[in-house]
């Protein structure tokens, strides 16, 4: 599949790929990959984070914040709020009681010794890569860009979609800026 993708495509997966080998972690994630295409410049998927002025910085602090929350959306909170359930307060009491990030669930890996230490990916950062092939052909593309990296980011859900969504990146929007570019 990777045959298919476009010059900068590859490099969102790369940068991405070093991303979590740099942070450490145990799994490449799709955030890892949002990271990756947010390191870019000048392609279609960058331009449209860049009208939605989404940056790297602010990207981090959503992504951060969504894991402090163990993953929940803020719907999910909205939701459980109207149950009485503080979801505030219940992280800030379990951070009270284990410290700060207990409900992120980032695991760190141990490095190994040698160059062959590689972070594999994780399904949803598989379903990323699977589903952009997706978009590619739905939109009519012979190719895989970035921006098909983007939407497929959106279509997984989880931590990168809560974030860009967070951020006011849905996947109808990239679709309309992307029909008339």
């Amino acid at each position: 599949m990777f045959e298919r993708f476009t010059k900068s495509a590859r490099l969102v997966v790369r940068d991405g790929v070093h991303i979590a080998e740099q942070d450490e972690v145990a799994l490449i994630e799709p955030e890892h990959l949002l990271f990756g295409l947010l390191k870019q410049d000048g392609t279609r998927g960058t331009a449209v984070l860049a009208q939605h002025a989404v940056t790297t910085a602010s990207a981090r602090t959503a992504v951060a914040a969504i894991r402090r929350r163990g993953g929940l959306s803020e719907a999910d909170a909205a939701a459980l709020g109207e149950f009485g359930i503080d979801v505030d307060a219940v992280v800030a009491a379990v951070e009270q009681t284990h410290g700060a990030g207990a409900l992120s669930g980032a695991t760190r890996r141990p490095r190994s010794t040698g160059p062959r230490w590689r972070v594999p990916f994780s399904r949803d950062a598989k379903r990323v890569l699977e589903l952009s092939l997706r978009e590619a052909l739905a939109r009519g593309d012979k190719s895989i860009g970035d921006e098909h990296l983007l939407l497929a980011l959106l279509k997984v859900g989880g931590v990168a979609a809560e974030a860009l969504t967070s951020l006011g990146v849905t996947h109808d929007k990239v679709s309309s800026y992307l029909a008339t570019t």
